[in-house]
């Protein structure tokens, strides 16, 4: 019972920091699209997606580092 709540858990927050990290993603999308200076839309642009690597890698590492705290053997 308590391996399922704890599963249960742990997929809530890993649906609501993948949420959040698109969210974020999107809103850095719409103001890099405002921009009108090239060179800064460029930097911009590279930011943006080193942002988006650096957040859904993150996602992925905790959703994958949990899944293996509970699914995985116990340790001693």
């Amino acid at each position: 019972m308590k391996k399922l709540l704890i599963a249960i858990l742990a997929t809530v927050l890993v649906i609501v920091t993948t949420l959040a990290a698109i969210l974020v993603l999107v809103q850095a999308t719409i103001h890099v699209a405002a921009m009108t200076n090239p060179m800064l839309r460029a930097a911009a642009v590279l930011a943006e997606l080193l942002l988006g690597v650096v957040l859904l890698l993150g996602t992925l590492y905790l959703a994958t580092h949990l899944a293996v705290r509970i699914y995985g053997p116990p340790r001693a």
